[in-house]
């Protein structure tokens, strides 16, 4: 049974499982400041000289790297973007014991930083970037800091450790994805549509009990779900964990 105004039931909730995987995708670092893509102000609107698709994809990054990495620069790097009380809350629900893990489809490493460990990202993060020559880490400090296309002391070219349209997800994290979601007994998906494939379809594996939708607008599985709240992440989660500890 669909209920959209369930905060009291989403606190019982937490209070009676022990074992809660946390599923989320940009909606939970736009109150960070992260622009959602999909979103009216978001980069897929945009004006560039090439879609923001076209510019995020394996073959662009290889053919016109120094477009590529202008882009990157200026539209997915916000180091000075600050863990929100969504990120807060589930690092307080793993430190209690109840959460096991956080699955993002973000790259921001907000949920590291909020004090988050068993953090498995699915799309990679601006936080790593290795030479493609000889396989040496660089921060995001440092790309952030270079002009032009980054490049390693070896003189490789230095490339983001995310993932690009036509790149396939990591195979190790996809596993322990779906076996955390296998093996939850409660799943809260916050923050996305689950419009986006391969991730989207994780949630098919879930078996537990309790799956929980929050998001600002309707998804495709909420039908699926016990629960569904249609408000903003961090609201939700801040009156269900964080006032709560007061």
């Amino acid at each position: 049974m669909i209920e959209t105004d369930g905060i009291t039931r989403l606190k019982q909730w937490i209070d009676e499982c022990g074992n809660i995987v946390f599923f989320g995708g940009a909606g939970v670092s736009t109150e960070s400041g992260i622009p959602d893509f999909r979103s009216t102000d978001g980069l897929y609107n945009q004006q560039y000289d090439f879609p923001p698709e076209t510019i995020l994809s394996h073959t662009f990054y290889k053919k016109n790297p120094k477009e590529f990495f202008r882009f990157y620069r200026n539209k997915m790097l916000y180091p000075n973007a600050k863990p929100n009380a969504a990120h807060i809350a589930l690092a307080k629900l793993e430190r209690g014991g109840k959460l096991r893990a956080v699955i993002t489809q973000n790259i921001d490493g907000l949920h590291q930083e909020a004090g988050s460990r068993n953090v498995l990202e699915l799309h990679g993060s601006v936080h790593r970037n290795y030479c493609e020559s000889c396989g040496k880490f660089y921060s995001l400090e440092y790309v952030n800091g270079t002009s032009g296309v980054p490049h390693c002391e070896c003189n490789g070219i230095i490339k983001p450790d995310v993932v690009l349209y036509e790149e396939s997800l990591n195979e190790q994290v996809i596993e322990r994805s779906i076996s955390a979601i296998e093996n939850a007994q409660m799943l809260i998906i916050g923050g996305t549509s689950l419009n986006v494939y391969p991730a989207a379809g994780f949630v098919n594996y879930f078996r537990g009990k309790y799956l929980v939708l929050i998001n600002k607008t309707e998804t495709p599985f909420d039908s699926m779900a016990q629960l569904v709240i249609h408000k903003p992440i961090g609201e939700v989660l801040s009156e269900c964990v964080l006032k709560k500890e007061k």
